[in-house]
């Protein structure tokens, strides 16, 4: 069980590495590298195109974190809990790999656009960092440390 749930976890690290790398990217080509930038307002900016664009990388994304789990999970508790350790840890390392790539977010204050599907999420980076630590906690002390 805790080897399964280790990998689970370094799929999330990696995956959250690719998509800070994405975002990396996406915010050089329409001009937002700098630290300081609030994504509220430059939401506005982005041409709706791409935003729709952005959203089916979301949902792919979502897509991928459920097929994991429903192939590794061997009931539907076990699938739910796969599905959230692994987005627990891809969320919280898609803010380090970005914070080592481009040195964002530059506080826990900061703002961010969390999710777009379906309208955008809007909240300071310490929330999904504080609910994603809180879901690897409760999810080893509740069901990967007791089986150990």
């Amino acid at each position: 069980m805790i080897t399964k749930f280790a990998l689970l976890a370094l799929f999330g690290i990696g995956m959250a590495h690719v998509e800070g790398v994405v975002v990396v990217y996406l915010r050089k080509a329409i001009g937002l590298l700098d630290p300081e930038t609030d994504n509220r307002q430059a939401l506005e900016k982005v041409p709706r195109r791409l935003i729709n664009i952005e959203m089916t990388r979301e949902a792919a994304t979502i897509v991928m974190l459920g097929t994991l789990a429903w192939l590794v999970g061997a009931s539907w508790m076990e699938r739910i809990m796969v599905f959230l350790w692994t987005f627990a840890f891809w969320d919280l390392f898609y803010y380090g790999s970005l914070y080592v790539l481009i040195r964002w977010p530059p506080r826990l204050t900061t703002t961010d656009v969390l999710f777009l599907i379906p309208r955008p999420w809007i909240a300071p980076v310490w929330f999904p960092i504080g609910v994603s630590s809180l879901t690897i906690i409760l999810i080893a002390l509740l069901y990967v440390l007791p089986f150990f």
